[in-house]
């Protein structure tokens, strides 16, 4: 299942020539992963508060093809390419009218709050599945 979230660009994000700058687009695809975790029925301030497990960062691979401008709407979308026990490996696009602007390779890993791997729960494994695995 692809998830796609569309957000404004706003003068928060550009530096003075009014392009964002290079770390904001992490930003976007940030919370496009949290919006794409929160359509499966996952939050994350419940996991880390109630069963103590927190999903880190682990690698990001970035191509910055085109640059995204003040005012754009841009357009994240999100795929989960490979779940594995204790990692989540994600693709995300974003484009502004079908244009291809910025990729990146996202490698997550589930932690305790200590930074210690740990497994993702089952229940929470099951609702990361593409749509069309549920029930294998």
């Amino acid at each position: 299942m692809k998830h796609e979230e569309t957000y404004r660009v706003y003068y928060e994000d550009v530096d003075l020539a009014g392009i964002v700058y290079y770390a904001n687009y992490l930003r976007f695809i940030e919370r496009a992963r949290t919006d794409m975790l929160r359509v499966r029925g996952i939050n994350q301030s419940e996991l880390r508060n109630q069963h103590g497990i927190v999903f880190v960062v682990r690698r990001v691979s970035a191509d910055y093809i085109s640059p995204l401008k003040f005012d754009d709407l841009a357009t994240v979308k999100t795929e989960i390419t490979r779940l594995a026990p204790v990692r989540i490996e994600i693709n995300q696009i974003l484009l502004v009218n079908q244009k291809r602007l910025f990729e990146a390779k996202i490698a997550l890993a589930c932690t305790d709050l200590n930074g210690n791997l740990i497994k993702i729960p089952d229940e929470i494994f099951k609702r990361l599945k593409p749509i069309s695995n549920q029930n294998e």
